[in-house]
């Protein structure tokens, strides 16, 4: 098996040729100097010509060049994706036009478009819209970068499916780019190994019925397969890319968002804005998370929109018992969790994002999740090639391939994560997401603050303590052993503890609600915990999820404020905030009511709960500065921002 993913085939025609001459807005004197940025699109030349800047024909298999110099010739693996992709495009516009087909879409496209301007606009620095006007603690400043007003965000305004593909290629263009074989089942074991557990939305068996009868089909067959399906294959393979190790990470960026802009590019043969299925919103789920992981959270709250719409389109976000009772057992289940996994996301987005939430609105209720997975036989009345949503059984010959071997049902554990998480995005939307959307205090009065943190806590202990336990020993046998029970314990208490350390810090000076800072410490210290034994533990998902980076990110930001804000220890405020009880963290496991009333009662050191918790903001900054000068611009933003606020402790 190869150990580094590769595609055969066609699909980035003229890519070559897509190089945008973009005007740079002026300047602000006030502003810092800024660097250049990197270009945004792969070498083509030889390897020869670019390291002697001379100019390359990118012939094959030599370019003019080596050949009058008589030296070897060498293309990257991308650019000869690149030139294979180019010939296959220009074979299937031929074949299109010799047989007549797509008339009234042809038309001449130049090989070299004009270059693209933007209107020059201003920068100004980015100002703080994410925190409520009633806390000074909340500090996070999404995404801590400056931009131009048309960037929301102010990171990778470029669009995120890069077009690689001709006007009359079709999903026949999408099929010539696909990777061999090997590396198709490597990157899909990849991703069922790595994001599956942690977003399980998918039906494993009944996906990899579907991908051996694909893989099983010659070329000519490949071309009729339903385009949703092809999808929801290319994106695996981008979220599998994402995790391979044995590239350098400029090669794994282009090879992943060369396979996202494939599942893009499907979709659009499928007509996806007008037609939708179970496929569609799996896939464009996954396309949501990969954008978030490529540094495009902008771009993924936008085509999260569109998603949300999608969904609702389709009914997910009704009880199936109501509006399909007609539908199997199986296509009841599977609409269930899709609807959970797109609430889910955009729950969890608007929280890092501090923007409304869409998934208001939804009568599915989370204990109408069935405890067993299930499974039915596809429908046959479909046309060759494409499956009724409802999860198909293999056939004799996926039998015979030992399908129970490749992809073993999952575990009864699935289900209770699911509803974990289901129960936890509730609560969170409800009594977090749209306060917050609206710039109002999460608590109106301290009794409502007391109650709220008293849902948190009764939920938390209500969850098994496989997923809440933060002992280390335990979540290091647990890696080891369970790798899949370990990333939902580590994303599960990451935004448990999160969200509370943010209801800690929440003040509203009109209702007598103050700051808990003990409260909010300890919190924000639980969440990091939870970055740190993912960093440790599992260290290719923590650099992978931006997810959990961000939100680590802005946990130790919180707790260099809440530092700032009380001062050293044996200070008059700092000796208040340690005798006094506050209102305590809320949930850390079974019988934690009796532990948080005694430790109210009890004075507490400060070097207990200052030191370790400057620490902890200290070994996060250590972690961004150590991702080196590599590292996209928002981490570079985010180091600096952070590194300040250590500062600012001043003890």
């Amino acid at each position: 098996m190869s150990a580094e993913p590769t595609a055969h085939g066609g699909g980035l025609a003229r890519a070559a040729a897509l190089s945008d001459a973009s005007q740079s807005p002026p300047h602000d004197p006030d502003d810092p100097p800024r660097k250049k940025q990197k270009r945004n699109k792969p070498t083509l030349s030889c390897d020869q010509c670019v390291s002697r800047k001379t100019k390359c024909d990118r012939s094959r298999p030599k370019c003019l060049a080596c050949v009058k110099r008589q030296s070897e010739c060498r293309y990257s693996e991308v650019a000869n994706l690149i030139a294979a992709s180019a010939e296959n495009g220009a074979r299937s516009a031929s074949k299109a036009r010799k047989h007549g087909k797509n008339e009234s879409f042809s038309r001449p496209v130049p090989s070299h478009p004009p270059p693209q301007t933007e209107i020059p606009r201003p920068h100004y620095r980015s100002t703080s819209i994410s925190s409520t006007s009633s806390s000074s603690y909340l500090l996070s400043m999404v995404p801590h970068a400056k931009h131009a007003p048309p960037s929301v965000f102010g990171i990778n305004n470029e669009h995120p499916f890069s077009n690689y593909w001709t006007i009359n290629g079709g999903l026949a263009e999408v099929i010539g780019v696909l990777p061999r074989k090997e590396d198709a089942d490597m990157l899909t074991a990849k991703y069922f190994e790595t994001v599956d557990g942690v977003y399980p939305m998918i039906n494993r068996r009944a996906f990899y019925s579907q991908y051996c009868s694909f893989w099983a089909l010659p070329d000519a067959e490949r071309q009729k397969f339903d385009p949703t399906t092809i999808a929801l294959h290319f994106v695996v393979y981008a979220m599998g890319t994402q995790f391979i190790q044995t590239q350098s990470p400029s090669q794994r960026a282009q090879i992943s968002e060369f396979y996202v802009s494939a599942a893009h590019q499907s979709l659009r043969v499928s007509s996806y804005l007008s037609r939708t299925s179970i496929r569609t919103i799996q896939a464009m789920v996954l396309m949501c998370y990969f954008l978030m992981n490529d540094n495009h959270a902008p771009d993924a709250w936008a085509f999260g929109g569109i998603l949300m719409r999608q969904a609702y389109a389709m009914g997910l976000h009704r009880d199936p018992d109501i509006i399909a009772p007609q539908a199997t057992p199986a296509e009841k289940q599977q609409r269930r969790k899709v609807w959970q996994a797109v609430m889910f996301q955009d729950t969890f987005l608007t929280v890092l994002l501090k923007l409304p939430p869409s998934a208001n609105f939804s009568d599915v209720s989370v204990d109408s999740l069935h405890d067993e997975p299930l499974y039915s036989p596809p429908d046959n009345s479909t046309p060759s090639g494409r499956y009724a949503d409802d999860p198909p059984t293999p056939n004799s010959t996926q039998d015979r391939m030992s399908i129970s071997s490749i992809a073993p049902n999952p575990m009864a554990g699935d289900v209770v994560y699911i509803r974990c998480m289901w129960r936890l995005a509730n609560l969170v939307q409800r009594t977090f997401c749209e306060p917050r959307a609206l710039n109002r205090p999460l608590a109106t009065s301290t009794r409502a603050k007391v109650a709220l943190l008293a849902q948190y806590r009764q939920l938390f202990d209500s969850f098994p303590p496989t997923l809440t336990g933060g002992d280390r020993a335990t979540v290091e046998r647990t890696a080891a052993a369970n790798p899949r029970l370990a990333r939902q314990n580590l994303f599960l208490r990451s935004n448990y503890w999160h969200c509370l350390g943010v209801l800690q810090a929440d003040e509203n000076e009109a209702g007598g609600v103050r700051c808990d800072v003990r409260g909010a410490l300890e919190a924000c210290r639980h969440a990091l915990r939870a970055f740190f034994d993912l960093r440790e533990f599992l260290p290719v998902d923590a650099g992978v999820w931006w997810v959990f980076q961000h939100r680590a990110f802005e946990e130790a930001l919180m707790i260099s404020g809440l530092l700032a804000s009380v001062g050293p220890p044996g200070s008059a405020a700092a000796a208040a905030t340690t005798q006094s009880p506050g209102l305590g963290t809320a949930g850390s496991g079974k019988g934690a009511s009796k532990s948080r009333a005694a430790d109210a009662d009890a004075d507490v050191d400060p070097d207990a709960l200052y030191a370790p918790a400057s620490a902890d903001v200290r070994r996060m900054l250590e972690i961004l500065e150590r991702a080196g000068s590599g590292a996209p611009e928002m981490q570079k933003t985010r180091t600096e921002v952070l590194r300040k606020a250590y500062e600012n402790i001043g003890w």
